[in-house]
């Protein structure tokens, strides 16, 4: 097989709609636009969200909420996923966990949440640790060190 043999699969493509092209078509004369008005015509109609003049609903509703500029957006893990993943006495840092599968992106940092339950001693590298993780890491003999 070349690649001017290539072909799409049967049914997969449509031939176009070429309106406009004389009476004998069945789509001549007004091209499948209806008679006369904005929508009809080279360049009309009205763009998404008009009301013929009528206020908008978008505009009739009142605004509410903001955006806080100054939050910040851990990646967030839980001392069972640590369980699952590594081994003992190993220790646990962004480059690892991003090795392991267990984080796709970090934000404004990694944080430790302490759902689950661990007995393997770890030492944990993170940004953010909540009081119930470190106690946990702390109790089953790892350590727990905030970046």
């Amino acid at each position: 097989m070349k690649l001017h043999e290539l072909k799409p699969a049967e049914g997969s493509t449509k031939s176009r709609k070429r309106v406009g092209r004389g009476n004998g078509s069945g789509l001549g004369n007004t091209a499948g636009k209806g008679h006369k008005g904005q929508k009809a015509r080279s360049g009309g109609g009205v763009r998404p969200g008009f009301e013929g003049g009528q206020m908008p609903t978008i505009r009739r509703l009142p605004k509410r909420g903001f955006t806080n500029n100054f939050s910040k957006e851990y990646t967030v893990i839980n001392v069972s996923d640590l369980e699952e993943r590594f081994e003992n006495g190993a220790e646990v840092t962004i480059e690892s966990l991003f090795a392991t599968g267990l984080i796709k992106k970090v934000q404004d940092g990694v944080k430790l949440l302490g759902d689950g339950e661990i007995t393997k001693p770890l030492t944990v590298k993170v940004h953010k640790v909540s009081k119930t993780a470190a106690d946990k890491i702390t109790a089953a003999g790892g350590k727990v060190e905030v970046e």
